[in-house]
């Protein structure tokens, strides 16, 4: 991702601009600060991006990845020649940016979830390419990942179901004969021979599905779009006929609104927001001594 952001910015040339103005010879300091409150993620690509675009910098980093930071905290300082620092600022303010708001955004949906015993999921409405770093960015803000990909766990959709079926929602019966046909599956020698085992869920977007669905024993359920007392009965429902299910509350899901959720009884709530919605944190490369 760096290689492919500096061949962006310099296709292979150099930037004139800074050759043209700037001295070769002249050495410079600066530091990235926080525009804004947040919390920390992504420090580590700065010494990648030092190394991809080969330059001389010695980079000093103030503060831990997870860790809470003020308005105009400095977060790094960069030593070494001013051509240098002027020709990767933007693609180290790129990655940070984009790593810390999405830290930042997590944490805030952390903390209103404070005092309740669900957890924050992301989802795998990420950037395409950047997952892994989103991902982690998200671990950083004190949520929790999702599946990586479609390769890490099994969730059961309804297009899934239809595919199936013949018809645009599956049926209840249906889906929970598929928990069963997938726990088959897991356990012959292709299922077998996996890297480990899979976790099973299944998404359902009524309480007659859940219920039929909770006889198969999936590992979670997805309770889709389901309004606050839907999802208060379906915990209800759970407790009722398979207490080892985990319940996880998905779509649409805010900050607005996360409490109320929370307070259903669920154990997971997870968000496309956390990644899709998420804006960089607004930062900045000050000079020292300048």
């Amino acid at each position: 991702l760096v290689r492919l952001a500096l061949e962006e910015d310099l296709a292979g040339q150099q930037d004139w601009t800074t050759v043209a103005l700037v001295p070769a010879e002249r050495e410079a300091t600066a530091s990235v600060v926080a525009r804004e409150a947040g919390i920390a993620a992504g420090l580590a690509a700065v010494a990648t991006i030092i190394s991809e675009a080969k330059v001389r910098l010695v980079a000093d980093c103030h503060i831990a990845d997870g860790q809470q930071f003020a308005a105009q905290a400095k977060l790094i300082t960069l030593k070494g020649k001013a051509r240098d620092l002027l020709t990767v600022e933007r693609t180290l303010l790129n990655f940070l940016g984009r790593m810390l708001g999405i830290a930042t955004l997590t944490g805030r949906f952390v903390a209103e979830l404070e005092g309740s015993s669900a957890r924050i999921y992301d989802t795998r409405k990420t950037t395409p390419g950047w997952r892994r770093l989103e991902k982690y960015a998200v671990r950083c803000g004190g949520g929790t990942n999702h599946r990586q990909g479609l390769y890490d766990a099994v969730l059961i959709k309804d297009n899934h179901l239809a595919q199936r079926s013949g018809k645009s929602r599956g049926i209840p019966a249906d889906a929970a004969v598929a928990v069963l046909e997938v726990r088959q599956f897991l356990q012959s020698p292709q299922g077998a021979a996996m890297s480990k085992p899979l976790l099973v869920e299944i998404e359902v977007d009524s309480l007659e599905q859940l219920t039929v669905v909770l006889s198969a024993s999936p590992d979670i359920v997805l309770l889709d779009n389901m309004s606050p007392d839907m999802l208060l009965s379906a915990v209800q429902l759970r407790d009722q006929l398979a207490p080892q299910v985990e319940l996880e509350a998905s779509g649409g899901v805010r900050l607005e609104t996360l409490r109320e959720i929370a307070s259903t009884g669920v154990d997971r709530i997870s968000a496309g927001a956390l990644t899709h919605s998420a804006r960089s944190l607004d930062i900045g490369l000050d000079w020292v001594g300048v």
